[in-house]
């Protein structure tokens, strides 16, 4: 008796674990479907932030179940030795080979030097080879420069070499340390008291405090290729331009500062410039500081319809005309969110509509700035004629006060802005740009909390200009850092250009292929 209920509380039990696994099987394979359906939509409608948003959702969620599954089959295993549910087999990612740059480090077991059945000798047939991937943590050392004096024999005249540059005058902090520290806080959103924990745990206590010092001495030793970075995204005939919040430390609270950035990009429209992004910090949001970051700009401007902007667009300014150039996501953004929320019939037509636009802006993104107008009059001036009039007929039927009639007439308030694009191949048809410049600070905030002062939002603004401008031309931020940092104390001013993110890869690239 005791046998049979001992063997059916086991089969009960194995049973259960294979509905249970079953039900992990199915639970993954609906969240990876759900994810494959909005990176479709994603593709076919084109980059919002709202599908991003519902993407990384989804994505924490499948991640969150297939380590739940691990987990579970890994204990099944250790239980019973073998995964009990045959019929439902995850699907894992096929293994790739280990990257070819990485060193290899060969770890050979010891064989027998005689046969284990008769005691002969044994002669090698080959070998098997598994690799493993492993991670060896930071390792800290301290470099002695060395300057031996020497005496002249005939005349005593004593020489030495000169000493050496350093990255920040009177540091004794190297050039690659200081990247990691720099890269850390603003690319990784690590606070400065983070890392001194971590150097803490690696027996390298270092003050929060010399930790700031340094940070602030890069930035002055980096003033020149800011400055640099700024005056080349000024000297584009089109801008990107938007702007973000950031907390700021005043006395017993927080007020809000504003970040700007410009983003120069001509590979839209095929062009040989590299790209760039240039910031700003300022303690409010009033439009000179606006007309003062601009100030040497002139040419088109795509942006949102912030009424600091405004008085840049009026005729007669003494720098030169800024034309406005609209953003048909934030257009699109209201009919979505109507569309998202209330399921309005005139929304999701207009989301339509809107999209069918977009499917056109990708087909010719990369041609030349004349191949762009000349498919944009053939096909995309019809339809954006169409939409015109299909919102006006709309809006005369809607009240001054529906959320549809409010989003309706934000386009045709603007709408010599929104359909500039049709005559001019430089303009693209969303601010996307910038918003994607300013989003790693949305990150970053809630991270690092808030600027301790004024200055220190003027320091994020400088940071994020160059490690942003890394990333727009595919440069390693933190080994650019570390190589500037090296040759900037020695390098002529004059030359800086040089060491500009896109020239030091074009440098990097042709010393790869001597």
């Amino acid at each position: 008796m005791i046998l049979a209920e001992r063997s059916a509380r086991l089969a009960a039990e194995a049973k259960a674990e294979e509905a249970g696994a079953a039900r992990r099987f199915l639970d993954i394979e609906i969240e990876r479907l759900k994810l494959e359906i909005a990176r479709l939509r994603r593709e076919r409608f084109g980059p919002s932030s709202e599908r991003a948003a519902r993407i990384e959702q989804l994505e924490l969620s499948l991640e969150a179940l297939e380590e739940t599954a691990a987990e579970a089959d890994a204990a099944c295993e250790v239980k019973t030795g073998a995964t009990p549910v045959r019929a439902f087999t995850r699907q894992k990612p096929a293994r790739r080979p280990l990257p070819e740059h990485l060193p290899r480090q060969r770890l050979v077991y010891p064989v027998a030097t005689a046969c284990p059945c008769c005691d002969g000798p044994v002669s090698k047939l080959g070998e098997d080879v598994t690799e493993t991937l492993e991670r060896i943590p930071a390792t800290w050392v301290v470099i002695q420069h060395v300057r031996e004096k020497v005496s002249c024999r005939h005349c005593e005249t004593i020489s030495q070499p000169p000493a050496p540059f350093h990255p920040i005058a009177r540091g004794r902090a190297g050039p690659n340390l200081l990247a990691e520290v720099v890269f850390a806080k603003f690319a990784m959103h690590l606070p400065l008291h983070r890392q001194s924990e971590r150097f803490a745990r690696e027996s390298v206590p270092i003050e929060v405090s010399t930790l700031a010092d340094w940070v602030g001495a890069v930035v002055a030793a980096l003033r020149l290729l800011i400055q640099a970075i700024e005056v080349h995204a000024h000297a584009a005939r089109r801008l990107h331009a938007d702007d973000t919040t950031v907390p700021v430390l005043a006395k017993g609270k927080t007020r809000t500062g504003r970040l700007w950035t410009v983003v120069r990009d001509d590979r839209p429209f095929g062009g040989a410039d590299p790209p760039a992004a240039a910031y700003s910090y300022s303690p409010d949001r009033r439009g000179e500081h606006a007309e003062r970051f601009l100030g040497s700009f002139r040419g088109i401007l795509q942006a949102d319809a912030f009424s600091g902007f405004g008085r840049l667009y009026k005729p007669g300014r003494q720098s030169g005309p800024i034309l406005e150039a609209a953003c048909w996501a934030h257009g699109r953004r209201y009919f979505f969110e109507l569309a998202d929320l209330g399921k309005a019939p005139l929304a999701v037509e207009a989301v339509r509509r809107i999209d069918e636009i977009f499917a056109i802006e990708r087909e010719i993104n990369g041609r030349t700035a004349e191949a762009r107008v000349a498919v944009r009059f053939a096909r995309s001036r019809p339809l954006v004629a169409a939409f015109e009039a299909w919102l006006r007929e709309h809006r005369a039927k809607l009240s001054s006060k529906s959320d549809a009639a409010k989003a309706i007439d934000y386009m045709l308030k603007r709408w010599p802005s929104f359909t500039r694009f049709l005559d001019d191949g430089h303009i693209c048809l969303s601010n996307n740009a910038a918003e994607r410049a300013i989003r790693g600070i949305a990150v970053g905030r809630r991270n690092w909390t808030f600027a301790g002062s004024d200055a220190g939002g003027h320091r994020v603004a400088a940071m994020y200009s160059l490690i942003e401008t890394c990333k727009l031309n595919d440069v390693d931020a933190r080994a650019w850092l570390a190589d500037v940092l090296a040759r900037l104390p020695e390098h002529p001013a004059v030359r800086v250009d040089e060491l500009l993110p896109w020239n030091w890869k074009l440098q990097l690239q042709l010393r790869s292929a001597a």
